[in-house]
């Protein structure tokens, strides 16, 4: 959606309003850095200290992150994203694995009942860039692939409420998955030890088959094992 130039009036207003758009239509996904202030000012046609104080506005509100030198970059979909990310932020692993566990179990439920094939050929994918990156011993590709194959699952419930609360909380998931897999032996963690592999092979084929009660004991069987290794 491309933007539109504002009036002149409520210029700030009229600038979140645009901005948020952006976010709320998915031109703007989560992660996405948007364009500079400038390349903003001269889309919509307002000067730079307008542009500036309406991203602050946003960012204030959790849909925006602004890091220095970087850029900045959509860091949730609503106003209730960003609060429940802040919310995150203070949150312990184990609190974080509840609640994918929540989430998660209900996902791969739906997954086995709702899956298109492209969603089939998506997990299957996701389950051999996992398995190779661990093979590999690269630990980084591992997290990044483990992550991807959690998303696809839930993507594959074409629940869009579903979808935007695990978008929503994506940054505390990876980051469950980063902590967990560097303490997951052949990571060359000091930690090695104190972790297991945990092999997804068992929900991908629950899903593909379309089997809603074993999906989501598969899913309670990882999540179960994960929060075993957080303690408390």
């Amino acid at each position: 959606m491309p933007l539109a130039s504002t009036r002149r009036t409520g210029l700030v207003d009229q600038v979140i309003s645009q901005l948020r758009a952006q976010i709320d239509s998915g031109e703007w996904g989560i992660g996405d850095r948007i364009p500079t202030e400038s390349e903003l000012s001269d889309q919509l046609e307002v000067g730079r200290n307008t542009v500036r104080e309406a991203v602050r506005a946003l960012a204030h509100a959790g849909l925006l992150e602004i890091r220095q030198g970087a850029g900045t970059f959509v860091r949730a979909s609503s106003e209730l994203g960003g609060a429940l990310r802040r919310r995150l932020e203070r949150s312990r692993l184990r609190e974080n694995l509840e609640v994918r566990r929540a989430l998660e179990m209900e996902a791969a439920r739906l997954a086995a009942m709702r899956h298109t094939d492209q969603d089939l050929a998506d997990i299957e994918h996701a389950v051999a860039l996992r398995d190779s990156a661990w093979n590999e011993g690269d630990m980084a590709a591992f997290v990044e692939a483990d992550f991807t194959f959690h998303r696809t699952i839930v993507h594959a419930t074409h629940n869009p409420l579903l979808v935007d609360l695990y978008d929503d909380i994506a940054q505390a998931v990876y980051d469950s998955i980063a902590h967990t897999a560097y303490g997951l032996p052949g990571s060359d963690s000091e930690e090695g030890s104190a972790g297991t592999g945990i092999d997804h092979k068992g929900l991908a084929d629950a899903v593909r088959e379309g089997d809603p009660d074993r999906a989501l004991r598969e899913a309670a069987c990882y999540l179960d094992e994960l929060l075993s290794l957080a303690g408390e």
